[in-house]
């Protein structure tokens, strides 16, 4: 039989529950240390998933590098493309056109922005072609590619025509100084992102140039690199060195960081919170270790008196916290990750007892709730919690371990 160190046979024997207010506090501090470490794996599980799902949306949409001209257009596409295409790390490349436009169907108004693109080239840069569920992407002609919600809401379907008016259709004197354009829906896509899927359209560049009055311009070039993050950060480096003013190149990255510096900062923020759900019941510990302490007196002077080092017994009091810290840490980690595993199914319940959808579509984005748990946040969180659990058990500790024989044992 394998005999347990004295010190956790100790730290062990002054946990063993009994029927007094300090196992009392050691129960309720040892649940504090659970809901802490079972909420922020939740939470941070659930801020990962955002992260990860809008980079994955982000980068099926939208190309690794992008050309603009600052506000302006770019005149001569031909001779800035066939530069893209002479850049290291540049795998694909294409033109495009895009402006906020007013579509009518059946009497109803939506303003989407109306992307004018090449198809051959665009899935090339992009992961559009995957996202097609209706239809294709046949954009030859006087065609449109809708996005799911949209047609969704406005009750579209492939074959309808919709108009389209673009920012230069005005009235005047009550004739039309520019016609509005009628396009057949060839094709509706859905990225699982709501705001794309609803705010977004496609048609031919050469449809967008006719409707923003372009000629043969464009606004901006998609770049395709060989790495979303080092190749895409090279390729605009390197452009934007022999790009002229006011062409500039940006990554993906770049053009959305304030969103995903937003998610960023919110996680660590909601890790720091709710840290201070583990220090509370840290205090509950500490103030347990306090108790015991002194109801171990006439105990630590006997042992102190036999011989017993000040470092055993500095030992076992934070063995005490680090036992606690142990079984919260576990009991904590196997319900976060049973929640994460299963939060969609808690959410659709939670939203039908309520009567409110807790997790709507319209507002982030996504939908479902994306949850993504890495080992390293998962041993963060563990480790993190453990080690205020067991500081907690420092200052009784240390108060035993410099206790004197002779003052514990004066009265005994």
């Amino acid at each position: 039989m394998t005999r347990l160190p004295f010190e956790l046979f100790l730290g062990l024997r002054y946990l063993k529950p009994k029927r007094t207010f300090v196992s009392v506090i050691t129960l309720i501090s040892l649940c504090g240390v659970t809901i802490g470490v079972w909420v922020l794996i939740v939470v941070i599980a659930v801020m990962s998933g955002f992260d990860r799902e809008l980079r994955e949306k982000l980068m099926g949409m939208h190309a690794h590098v992008t050309v603009m001209g600052g506000g302006s257009v770019i005149e001569h596409s031909d001779t800035v493309l066939k530069m893209v295409q002479d850049t290291p790390h540049v795998k694909a490349a294409t033109p495009f056109a895009m402006s906020l436009v007013l579509v009518e169907f059946e009497h109803r108004v939506a303003t989407p922005y109306l992307k004018g693109i090449d198809p051959k080239r665009e899935v090339t840069v992009s992961q559009l072609g995957t996202y097609i569920r209706e239809g294709s992407l046949d954009l030859d002609g006087d065609k449109v590619l809708i996005g799911r919600e949209l047609a969704s809401q406005y009750g579209i379907f492939l074959g309808d025509k919709v108009t389209i008016y673009s920012p230069r259709y005005i009235e005047k004197k009550g004739q039309e100084v520019d016609v509005p354009m009628e396009l057949t829906v060839t094709g509706i896509f859905e990225s699982g992102m709501y705001e794309y899927d609803l705010d977004l359209i496609f048609t031919s560049l050469e449809t967008a140039q006719e409707l923003y009055d372009l000629g043969n311009a464009v606004q901006g070039i998609e770049i395709k690199a060989d790495d979303s993050i080092v190749g895409a950060r090279d390729v605009a480096d390197a452009l934007n060195r022999k790009l002229p003013p006011p062409l500039r190149a940006q990554t993906w990255a770049q053009m959305n960081q304030r969103l995903l510096g937003a998610i960023r900062v919110e996680k660590s923020v909601m890790f720091f919170i709710l840290t201070f759900i583990i220090i509370v019941a840290a205090f509950g510990i500490m103030s347990t270790l306090i108790t015991v302490t002194v109801q171990k007196t006439r105990e630590i002077g006997v042992m102190k008196a036999l011989g017993a080092a000040s470092g055993k017994i500095l030992r076992i009091f934070l063995l005490q916290g680090f036992i606690v810290g142990v079984f919260g840490v576990a009991i904590g980690i196997g319900l976060g990750l049973l929640t994460v595993r299963n939060i969609n199914p808690i959410n659709h319940f939670l939203s039908h007892v309520v009567g409110i959808e807790l997790f709507p579509r319209d507002i982030y984005n996504f939908p479902s709730i994306p949850a993504f748990l890495t080992v390293q946040d998962l041993l963060t969180i563990g480790v993190s919690a453990l080690v205020i659990c067991t500081l907690a058990g420092l200052l009784p500790a240390l108060r035993a371990a410099r206790l004197e024989p002779v003052e514990a044992l004066r009265y005994e």
